[in-house]
C-alpha cells in the first residue's frame, strides 16, 4: 500500500489501538462502525462469509473515516494473502500459525523482494491502479504493511520463543478461545489457567518488540488487557454488538409491558 498505516503510526508511538472483528459481509457495515473512531476494522474471511470484492469495499469505507482495514485470511494460503495485500488493507492476520516455518511462509507470500516474492502488479488498489507506482511500489509496501498471527494452540505456544524471532512478524494475536478450546476448557475465556497464558505469552511477545494483542470479550477487560500491555486489543464482534443491542433493546421493552 502506498498511503499512511494508521495504525502502524500509533503502534510506532506505542498507543494502544481498539478494533473490531467484521464478519458481516458488509461496507455500510464497515462504514457506520468506522464513523465511531475505532483504530481498524479487522474483515474475517475466515470465518464470515466474505469475498475479496467485498473486502475492498470494506476497506475503502474504513480507511476513508481514518480506521485502518485489517484482513483476517483463511489460512496460509499464498493466493489470499496477495489479493488481501492488493486490495489495500493495511495489515494481514493469518490464523493457526503454529511455527517458525509457518511464519517465513506468511512473510515470503507478503512481502516484495528482497524480502520475499510477493507477485507485483501496481494494477492494484494497493498500487494505485498505475504504472507511474511501479518503482516506488515494492520498498512502500515493504516498509508500511503490517503482518500480524494468530496463535491458537498448543504447538504455537511451546513454539513461540521460534516464532518471535522473525524479524518481519509485527503483531500476534493470542485466540483465546481457541486456546481454551486446546487447554481442554473450550469457551471458558475467564479461567484462570487461560489468563495465565495469555499474560505469559504477552511478556514474551514484548520483550521481542512484537505486539501483543487479544479479544476483549467485556468493557472490564479492555483495563485487564492494558494493564497486562497488550497493545492490539480487538472488542467483540459486529454481528454480536448488533445482536446484543437489539437483545437488551427487546429485554427492557418486555419488562415495561410486564408492568403496564
Amino acid at each position: 500500500m502506498l498511503g499512511r498505516n494508521y495504525i502502524k503510526e500509533k503502534l510506532m508511538s506505542k498507543k494502544p489501538i481498539l478494533g473490531t472483528w467484521c464478519i458481516i459481509p458488509s461496507p455500510i457495515t464497515a462504514d457506520i462502525i468506522s464513523s465511531c473512531g475505532l483504530d481498524f476494522l479487522i474483515i474475517d474471511a475466515e470465518h464470515g462469509p466474505i469475498s475479496f470484492e467485498t473486502a475492498q469495499m470494506m476497506a475503502i469505507a474504513a480507511e476513508s473515516r481514518g480506521v485502518s482495514p485489517v484482513m483476517r485470511v483463511g489460512g496460509i494460503i499464498e493466493s489470499d494473502i496477495l489479493k488481501a495485500a492488493d486490495i489495500g488493507v493495511h495489515c494481514i492476520q493469518i490464523p493457526n500459525v503454529e511455527t517458525k516455518s509457518d511464519v517465513e511462509h506468511i512473510v515470503k507470500f507478503a512481502k516484495y523482494p528482497p524480502i520475499g516474492h510477493r507477485g507485483f502488479s501496481p494494477f492494484t488498489r494497493a498500487g494505485g491502479y498505475s504504472i507511474e507506482n511501479s518503482k516506488t511500489l515494492t520498498t512502500h509496501s515493504n516498509e508500511n504493511m503490517l503482518i500480524a498471527i494468530n496463535i491458537e494452540g498448543e504447538k504455537s505456544v511451546e513454539q513461540i520463543d521460534e516464532i518471535l524471532t522473525v524479524d518481519s512478524l509485527d503483531i500476534v494475536f493470542i485466540g483465546i478461545y481457541d486456546l481454551s478450546k486446546s487447554l481442554g476448557i473450550p469457551g471458558d475465556v475467564d479461567n484462570p489457567i487461560v489468563l495465565k497464558h495469555l499474560d505469559t505469552l504477552t511478556q514474551k511477545i514484548n520483550r521481542a518488540g512484537k505486539i501483543a494483542g487479544t479479544l476483549a470479550t467485556s468493557l472490564e477487560k479492555l483495563k485487564l488487557f492494558l494493564d497486562m500491555g497488550i497493545r492490539y486489543i480487538v472488542y467483540l464482534v459486529d454481528c454480536d454488538m448488533l445482536r446484543q443491542s437489539y437483545t437488551n433493546v427487546k429485554e427492557k421493552f418486555d419488562k415495561l409491558c410486564v408492568n403496564a
